[in-house]
């Protein structure tokens, strides 16, 4: 295809400028989308808006880069092979260098799920990022009545507190961003806290003193001290062991070494079985007698939890931009980082 698309640029000035380029062209076990909505998430894409805001006060001079992997849209043609949608069905879409802020994007049918009628292209924009808190929830394996931490209250932190409550536990959110702890007020967590130094007291008192089951890491950088305080909250065995198991999702590092317990650490990488496997994402389904949840039926389930209400994502939207205005817009927004969260790119509209 020879159409031209806009697509999101982030420069080494913090700026976000949207360019023209070619449409990429459609091929066996794709779809061509034309994009309504796409949602950034910025501690991957980004570095984290405060470190998108700081980059403005010392730019470099890297060259524009594209970035997004969460959309959705309306399809507008099939790749040889696709029989599962056809022209004008509602999709939202997820994939690395695939569901870029765009207003055109061409997808590989498996990265692409349909959306239910009552389900808008603002919340399916959500399906990467819910079914990386779904997957990070199987992860852990909670079992229902337990006691759950979710240190860090960006987009994917949100989103698996609300699962895990679905799942049945008791959730408490920590973070040091007081709109963050709000906005999970807002959807009904459990309790939330600042991490202010007080927070492992608040969070033994929120357990009636038997300590967390469990607890997932959703951010990134050195997480050492956030795991250090974490691990005093678990649940301590008579041989004074703690227990419990924790779940790194992205990028977070700590001193291992540190840790001399009996924790179970697991990462939770993406969004389930079958993403970056290039034959999945084009061809043909695992079988599901042995894998039930795979990217895709992941994805599914989330779109139904949207449109059933049991998972909010319209509280996690704080700013919508239309793509042509990204440089104008976001360059306002991001006088105060710790107002953003779920921000939402417009287009074709």
């Amino acid at each position: 295809m020879s159409e031209l698309r806009l697509i999101a640029t982030v420069c080494g000035d913090g700026k976000i400028r949207p360019i023209e380029e070619l449409t990429p062209e459609l091929k066996p076990g794709a779809v061509l989308v034309e994009v309504k909505s796409s949602l950034i998430s910025p501690g991957t894409e980004l570095g984290s808006w405060h470190g998108l805001a700081r980059r403005r006060q010392a730019p470099n001079d890297s060259p524009p880069r594209k970035f997004g992997y969460a959309n959705s849209g309306v399809v507008a043609a099939l790749g040889e092979g696709v029989e599962e949608f056809q022209p004008g069905d509602r999709v939202g879409c997820i994939g690395a260098g695939f569901a870029q802020h765009a207003t055109w994007a061409v997808v590989p049918h498996h990265l692409c799920v349909r959306l239910p009628d009552n389900v808008s292209h603002d919340q399916g924009a959500y399906a990467m990022l819910a079914a990386t808190g779904l997957h990070t929830m199987r992860r852990c394996e909670p079992q229902f009545g337990e006691y759950a931490a979710i240190v860090g209250l960006g987009l994917v932190g949100q989103l698996t507190a609300q699962l895990f409550q679905l799942a049945g536990n008791f959730v408490i959110g920590w973070d040091m961003i007081e709109t963050r702890r709000n906005i999970a007020s807002e959807w009904g967590i459990h309790a939330t806290t600042n991490v202010d130094g007080d927070q492992n007291q608040r969070t033994k008192k929120f357990t009636g003193g038997m300590g967390l089951d469990s607890a997932v890491f959703a951010f990134g950088g050195d997480g050492t001290e956030a795991v250090n305080s974490i691990t005093q909250c678990m649940k301590l065995s008579p041989d004074t062991h703690r227990m419990g198991t924790l779940v790194i999702v992205g990028g977070m590092s700590f001193d291992f070494k540190a840790v001399t317990t009996n924790l179970d650490f697991r990462r939770a990488a993406r969004t389930g079985p079958g993403y970056h496997d290039d034959q999945w994402e084009y061809g043909e389904p695992y079988p599901p007698v042995f894998m039930r949840w795979t990217t895709r039926t992941n994805l599914e389930l989330c779109m139904r939890l949207i449109s059933e209400g049991r998972l909010n994502v319209d509280c996690l939207t704080t700013h919508r931009v239309p793509i042509e205005e990204a440089e104008e817009k976001t360059d306002g927004l991001l006088d105060s980082p710790d107002e953003l969260l779920g921000v939402v790119f417009e287009m074709n509209r």
